[in-house]
C-alpha cells in the first residue's frame, strides 16, 4: 500500500506542476481588445486627401513596413493588422474615424495619426477611453503632458523647440533681423510662433515686424507673401505645410523677395516641396532635421540608408524616396516595432504605454548620428535633438552641431 500511495502522490504532484506551469504560461499572456495570439490590430488616421494630402505618403510607407514585418513572421509571432483611414485633415472627420477605429474596428491603439488640429480633436476622447494615441505625427508641445494626458505621446521634435533654435541662431548671427512670419492659423502654426517669440525673448517685439496667418481652405497664399514683402523684412519665417510651403518659395522668387528664409522641418521635403517649388528658388533656405536625407550623398554607404533603400525597393517601389514622408514613416514604424517587441506577451494598453515611456538611447538608423530616442514616465517627447541644414543645389547640407532642444509641455 505505501508504494501505491507514493505513486498516487507523485502523480498528483506532477499534475499540480503541469497545472501550475499552464497557469503561469497563461498568466504571462495578457491582452486588451485588439490583440490575440495571432494578431495586433493597429489604427491610423492620415490626410490621404485634402490640403495636407502630401503627408499621406507617411501612412502608405507604414503600411508597407508592417507588410515587411509580417513577411518576416510578425512581432513575437503575431501579425500586424494595420487599418488606416482618411480624414482629409478635417478635425470632425478625425473624430469620426477615431470612433470607428476604437468602437467598431476595436483596435488596440491608434498610431501616428497626423496633424495638430486632427489630433487635438481626439485628444480627450482617446484619454477618456484609455486607448493609446501613440507617436502622433505632429510636433505640438502639448503631446508631452503625461500628467494630464497619460495615453498620448509624440515622436518627432516639438515645434517650439525648433523655432527656439532658429531664434537663437538669429540672435547670434543676425541681430538686426526684421522678421516676417507666415503661419497656419491653428494650433500647429501657433505653437511654432510661440517658440519663435520665446526664443527671441525681450527682442521679439522689435524683431518681428509682421505676422500673417492663412487658413488651410485658402487655395493660395500668394497675397500673404506680397504683403510680407512690403514690410521690408529681411528674414522670412515660413511656418507652413507642404502645399503652401512650395507656393511661398515660388512666389518669393516670382516677386524678387530674397530674405533669409527659414522653413519649418515638417515641410523640408526635397520631393514634395523643394522640387515642385523649383530647386533654383530654394537655394540657401535654412531648416533643421533629425533624419538622414536620401538626397545627401554623405549617406550613400551608410548601413541605415542602405536598409531604408532596400525596404523601399522591395515593399514600396512606387514611393518617392526623395519625399521626406517615406523616411519618416519608416523610422516611426521601426520605433513602434521596438516598443511592441518589448511588450512581449503583455499586449495590454497600459503596458504599451509603459514600454513606450521606457526607451533608453534607442536608435533607428534613419536618425542622424548622435540623435537618440529617450522617454520616461515624465518625458513623453521621444526625440529632442535637431541639426541645422541649408539647401544647396538639389539637397540639404547639414551644418553646426546636433542641438538638444527641449521645450516643456
Amino acid at each position: 500500500m505505501p508504494a501505491v500511495t507514493g505513486k498516487l502522490a507523485a502523480a498528483s504532484l506532477a499534475l499540480a506542476l503541469i497545472a501550475a506551469t499552464t497557469s503561469i504560461a497563461s498568466a504571462q499572456k495578457k491582452y486588451d481588445t485588439g490583440a490575440t495570439d495571432t494578431e495586433i490590430k493597429i489604427g491610423n488616421i492620415m490626410p490621404y486627401s485634402g490640403p495636407a494630402s502630401a503627408y499621406g505618403i507617411i501612412g502608405r510607407t507604414e503600411a508597407a513596413y508592417f507588410k515587411k514585418i509580417n513577411d518576416e513572421g510578425g512581432i513575437n509571432g503575431r501579425k500586424i493588422n494595420f487599418i488606416s483611414y482618411d480624414d482629409a485633415y478635417s478635425p470632425p472627420k478625425t473624430v469620426e474615424q477615431a470612433r470607428k477605429l476604437v468602437e467598431s474596428d476595436e483596435v488596440l491603439f491608434i498610431f501616428n495619426s497626423l496633424g495638430t488640429p486632427p489630433n487635438s480633436a481626439i485628444h480627450k476622447y482617446m484619454n477618456t477611453k484609455k486607448v493609446p494615441q501613440l507617436f502622433v505625427a505632429t510636433g505640438a508641445t502639448k503631446w508631452n503632458d503625461p500628467q494630464n494626458f497619460p495615453w498620448t505621446m509624440g515622436w518627432q521634435p516639438n515645434y517650439q523647440s525648433e523655432t527656439q533654435i532658429y531664434a537663437k541662431w538669429l540672435l547670434k548671427n543676425k541681430p538686426d533681423a526684421k522678421i516676417a512670419v507666415l503661419y497656419q492659423n491653428d494650433d500647429y502654426g501657433k505653437d511654432y510662433l510661440k517658440g519663435l517669440k520665446d526664443g527671441l525673448g525681450a527682442k521679439a517685439a522689435s524683431m518681428i515686424v509682421a505676422e500673417e496667418s492663412y487658413e488651410t481652405s485658402e487655395p493660395t497664399i500668394d497675397s500673404h507673401i506680397v504683403r510680407l514683402k512690403s514690410t521690408g523684412a529681411n528674414v522670412f519665417m515660413n511656418i507652413t505645410t507642404p502645399k503652401f510651403a512650395a507656393q511661398a518659395i515660388k512666389k518669393n522668387a516670382e516677386i524678387g523677395w530674397k530674405p533669409l528664409h527659414f522653413l519649418n522641418n515638417v515641410s523640408a521635403s526635397v520631393g514634395s516641396v523643394m522640387k515642385p517649388a523649383g530647386f533654383e528658388n530654394g537655394q540657401d533656405i535654412i531648416s533643421a532635421d533629425y533624419l538622414k536625407d536620401v538626397s545627401d550623398p554623405e549617406w550613400n554607404n551608410d548601413a541605415g540608408m542602405k536598409e531604408f533603400m532596400a525596404f523601399m525597393d522591395k515593399y514600396f517601389p512606387d514611393g518617392d524616396k526623395l519625399d521626406k514622408g517615406t523616411i519618416v514613416g519608416f523610422a516611426v514604424a521601426q520605433t513602434l516595432v521596438h516598443v511592441l517587441k518589448n511588450c512581449g506577451d503583455d499586449l495590454t494598453r497600459e503596458n504599451i504605454m509603459k514600454q513606450a515611456a521606457s526607451m533608453k538611447d534607442f536608435r533607428t538608423e534613419a536618425l542622424l548620428p548622435g540623435i537618440k530616442i529617450n522617454t520616461g514616465p515624465n518625458d513623453f517627447a521621444p526625440i529632442s535633438q535637431l541639426q541645422l541644414e541649408k539647401f544647396k543645389g538639389e539637397r540639404w547640407e547639414l551644418f553646426g552641431d546636433v542641438i538638444s532642444a527641449d521645450a516643456g509641455g
